[in-house]
């Protein structure tokens, strides 16, 4: 670390990077005071700030490592100090004293103009952060998330429930720079990352941080190691969920059997059973919602309990749904109403939350006693019962009025409830012995989720090809939480949310099962509206190209086991940037819509209709095209892509070259 003070101000460095630049006429701190207007209707937020003080620190001292901020030249009151604490090449900036009623900070880094900015957690609209600014709550992202769009202006107009560009069920206050450093504000206050300036990026955050943390590193491959030393790191999944995909089916023991039973007839590998209603349904006007007493429903699924033993001894698991919310007329509300475990209004009152024509409580993880209670009861009802996993939901709906019995106030507690859920998880599987055999998924996210979320999925997909809500959303989605430590991403094959007029078609679900081929999972999804849209074990056709996606990606599993020893140990995404390996490619820094997966396999999903040729870039070096086994170098290439050959290559010099080469000789062309 070091600063360098000139023209009556200083500039901030780390290993030779600078990260501040502050004057009297550009200053790096400012202030203020500001009230807050929010919103919530079932997940989505109207956010207002009405600002009414912002004032910039312009005069400062520096002693020892500390800079106190003042707001007047000779004001004996430090309005702001911070001390620079540099362990091992880490700069932590903590915020160790504040004097003024302030719960406004913008916090202004030192940019330069053709720097790239990326992170932010799970951004589904864009890769490269920079030209825009990114609120960090966690919401429901929306339907559409575009606001130019007819079906974003229906789901507003008609659900308070559009979304845009920036919103996400994971928003974390954490970017990696292309001036190869990262960046991480510690706080779960709401904030707004703006990089919109060519100069600076300016971090506004609705309290004061803890500290704000920097890291260089020489290559982004060393930065996303470097970042998960810090914030932590995953085991692999467990081993049977490479043995192919998860279906998602529901219906009963009698309809999932008919499911499995034609799968497996029909050549698809399958590796689970994904039973999202093995605790009940709940049919609302939205679709199939589920019964959330967490609680096995004998008459829907009688003999469950054998039913996972034997398929357990073919080697296929059974999962089920769980979210940390308790249905108001069931017996876990009953129970945790008594013991005092929910979260209340101010009044004392139980704070029941819609979530779309039923009213759930909410488990309070602030309490010790509610937070033990809700471990067993995951342990006892899911994983005793013999679930290999389930669906984590949910986390994104704290209400910022309701009263916790931490005594912090909601506001901050929101961004931090996903994190909370994910520890709740991970214990009750870790104090189980389970670790490495079960596993859970979840959506929303925030800092933390890198120890404890032993999966991301992308959340709940519009069933279509939009950009910022279909298919194509989920590509820059991993990415952007593939870097900052979240190696093990997925989506809904198919998608999700069905609404509006969005229909899934046949070919939408084919093109998303190829991309889910290398991915770190496979698994499908029925949607909000099973009945209404296309399901795969409706079509002969599709069965077949399902049973030929699924030997593809079983036949990957030591190519993809070794992702994962890469994911454990240095804390590495298996879907990759392609500038993550091919760093002075200056074109690689704005793609967004392909990817590597691992170091030698680079792909370019399909995420437009009626397509039979597309576009690939491939970076400067020796590459195979997977479906023909003809040689390409890099440049731009059209590519032949019908239905079942994707837009894949890999490396003439991977290791893993004949294993391609023998996975590709049963598929070609």
């Amino acid at each position: 670390m070091k600063i360098v003070e000139k023209n009556k101000g200083f500039e901030l460095y780390l290993q030779k990077k600078c990260l501040m630049k502050h004057t009297i006429d550009k200053c790096a701190i400012y202030v203020g005071y500001g009230e807050e207007r929010m919103a919530m209707y079932r997940g989505n937020f109207k956010v207002e700030d009405y600002v009414i003080e912002r004032t910039p620190l312009k005069y400062y001292h520096i002693h020892n490592n500390h800079i106190t901020f003042r707001r007047y030249e000779g004001d004996s009151c430090g309005a702001l100090t911070l001390s620079l604490i540099e362990k091992d090449n880490r700069l932590s900036i903590y915020f160790i004293e504040c004097e003024a009623p302030i719960n406004r900070i913008w916090i202004r880094l030192h940019a330069d103009k053709e720097e790239k900015v990326y992170g932010c957690g799970e951004q589904m609209s864009y890769f490269n952060l920079r030209g825009r600014h990114f609120p960090l709550w966690t919401s429901e992202p929306g339907v559409g998330r575009d606001k130019s769009t007819y079906v974003t202006w229906l789901a507003d107009t008609r659900d308070k429930a559009g979304g845009d560009y920036y919103t996400t069920n994971y928003p974390e206050p954490t970017f990696i720079s292309t001036k190869k450093y990262w960046c991480h504000v510690e706080t779960t206050a709401y904030a707004d990352f703006n990089f919109q300036y060519d100069d600076f990026h300016e971090l506004q955050v609705w309290d004061i941080p803890k500290s704000i943390i920097f890291e260089t590193g020489k290559t982004y491959l060393e930065l996303t190691e470097k970042f998960t030393d810090y914030a932590g790191r995953l085991p692999k999944l467990p081993n049977w969920t490479r043995d192919g995909v998860i279906l998602g089916v529901q219906g009963g023991t009698d309809q999932v059997s008919t499911y499995l039973d034609q799968a497996l007839e029909s050549g698809i590998k399958v590796s689970g059973l994904w039973c999202q209603d093995w605790e009940g349904i709940n049919i609302t006007s939205f679709g199939k919602r589920l019964r959330w007493n967490w609680e096995w429903d004998p008459k829907r699924y009688p003999g469950l309990d054998k039913f996972i033993i034997t398929l357990k001894e073919k080697g296929i698991r059974v999962m089920g749904y769980i979210n940390p919310y308790v249905v108001n007329d069931g017996g876990l509300y009953a129970y945790a109403k008594e013991k005092g475990y929910l979260a209340t209004r101010p009044n004392g009152d139980i704070y029941d939350v819609d979530f779309g024509e039923f009213y759930c409580g909410i488990v309070d993880f602030t309490y010790p006693d509610a937070f033990e209670w809700y471990k067993d009861v995951i342990k006892k009802n899911l994983i005793d019962l013999g679930l290999g996993g389930w669906m984590a939901d949910f986390g994104e709906y704290l209400p910022i009025d309701c009263c916790l019995k931490n005594g912090v106030p909601a506001m901050l507690m929101h961004n931090a409830w996903p994190a909370l859920w994910a520890k709740c998880n991970y214990e009750a599987i870790e104090e189980s012995g389970k670790i490495g055999e079960v596993f859970y998924f979840m959506r929303a996210g925030g800092h933390g989720l890198q120890r404890y979320c032993t999966a991301l999925w992308a959340g709940d997909q519009s069933v279509d090809w939009s950009l910022h809500d279909g298919l194509a959303s989920v590509l820059p989605a991993a990415l952007s939480s593939g870097i900052l430590g979240n190696p093990y991403h997925h989506s809904d094959i198919g998608g999700y949310t069905s609404l509006h007029g969005n229909i899934r078609t046949k070919e939408l679900f084919q093109r998303w099962t190829e991309m889910a081929v290398f991915t770190s999972l496979m698994r499908t999804h029925e949607g909000n509206r099973p009945e209404q849209n296309f399901q795969y074990y409706d079509d002969d056709e599709t069965i077949k190209h399902l049973a030929k996606m699924t030997a593809i990606h079983v036949a990957l599993k030591p190519y993809i086991d070794d992702l994962m020893d890469e994911a454990v140990t240095k804390g590495l995404p298996l879907q990759r940037p392609l500038f993550m390996h091919y760093e002075r490619d200056k074109k690689v820094y704005d793609i967004q819509y392909a990817y590597l997966f691992g170091k030698d396999i680079l792909v370019a999903p399909v995420y437009e209709p009626n397509i039979t040729e597309w576009s690939v870039y491939l970076p400067e070096d020796d590459w195979i095209h997977f479906w023909t086994g003809s040689d390409y170098k890099g440049g731009d290439h059209v590519i032949d892509a019908p239905i079942g050959f994707p837009p894949v290559f890999y490396r003439k010099k991977s290791q893993y070259a004949q294993l391609f080469k023998m996975v590709a000789n049963h598929n070609r062309f």
